[in-house]
């Protein structure tokens, strides 16, 4: 599964926006917390506001604020509305995909990859991930072996790892986006005409 820019960005922010007590927060404020491109982030914030996931408030207390207490929004309430349906084959749902002869029970795999992305997006919530308590079946998977490692095409998934797997990581402590203190580079003049 690939998680797309959009999604991840839009999740950073509502997160920022949970943790602040649902809003309301500027853009600016948002992408700047979380060291996001302000314009991208709000064409993605406009989305989610346009779903019923955000609202905005004007005035100069204004900003984005949730339209949902945070412990009722999901990350796939966050996906869907971005990205689309959170597993399709070829553009449609996996249960109208048809297979013939060794390939008839292919359909069952896909229904069942989107069931498992369905357990994990569905039901884990901004209060959830803010709280650093993720609910015990997504707890259950990050403690699977392997859980943490990247599968290289062409190698199985129980060879032997190439080095020993890192620990589970700790939350991180939310990242302020630094601003640059370098001077601006001089002007380029421009070249003198010839005569």
């Amino acid at each position: 599964m690939r998680i797309s820019a959009k999604a991840d960005y839009a999740a950073r922010a509502l997160l920022t926006l949970a943790a602040a007590g649902g809003g309301p927060l500027k853009g600016d404020v948002l992408a700047r917390e979380q060291g996001l491109p302000k314009k991208f982030l709000e064409n993605t914030l406009t989305a989610l506001r346009r779903a019923g996931v955000l609202e905005t408030q004007r005035g100069i207390d204004g900003g984005y604020r949730l339209a949902r207490p945070a412990d009722q929004i999901t990350i796939a309430d966050i996906m869907r509305p971005l990205d689309g349906p959170l597993a399709e084959v070829r553009g449609e749902k996996p249960e109208e995909a048809v297979y013939d002869g060794p390939a008839t029970h292919l359909r069952d795999v896909w229904v069942a990859v989107r069931a498992a992305l369905r357990d994990v997006l569905e039901t884990v919530t901004l209060a959830d991930i803010v709280a650093g308590e993720l609910p015990p079946t997504v707890g259950e998977l990050l403690d699977r072996p392997g859980a943490w490692e990247r599968r290289v095409p062409g190698r199985p998934a129980d060879a032997e790892p190439r080095r020993a797997p890192r620990p589970r990581p700790a939350a991180p402590e939310p990242r302020r986006a630094q601003r640059s203190r370098a001077p601006a580079p001089e002007p380029r003049r421009a070249p003198r005409p010839r005569r």
